[in-house]
């Protein structure tokens, strides 16, 4: 449990350090990736799986639901 948390703190704060100069999809799709590492990771070591699987798997989707999100909110406008 250690090694998710050192790792949650890492994923974390390159994260949020990543997002300044980014235009706002970017933003969106980057966040969406980190959140879903950070989910994929705590989902894994819950369930006894692949860490790294999970945060791959997670970064994917968090990608994948921020593109959307940003294409969603820009229809709206």
């Amino acid at each position: 449990m250690r090694n998710v948390a050192i790792t949650l703190a890492v994923a974390s704060t390159l994260g949020l350090s990543a997002c300044s100069g980014l235009g706002d999809r970017d933003q969106k799709m980057l966040s969406g990736a980190a959140i879903g590492a950070g989910v994929g990771v705590v989902g894994t070591a819950v369930t006894g799986g692949c860490i790294s699987c999970g945060a791959l798997i997670g970064g994917v989707v968090g990608t994948g639901a921020g593109y959307i999100l940003h294409e969603n909110e820009e229809r709206r406008k």
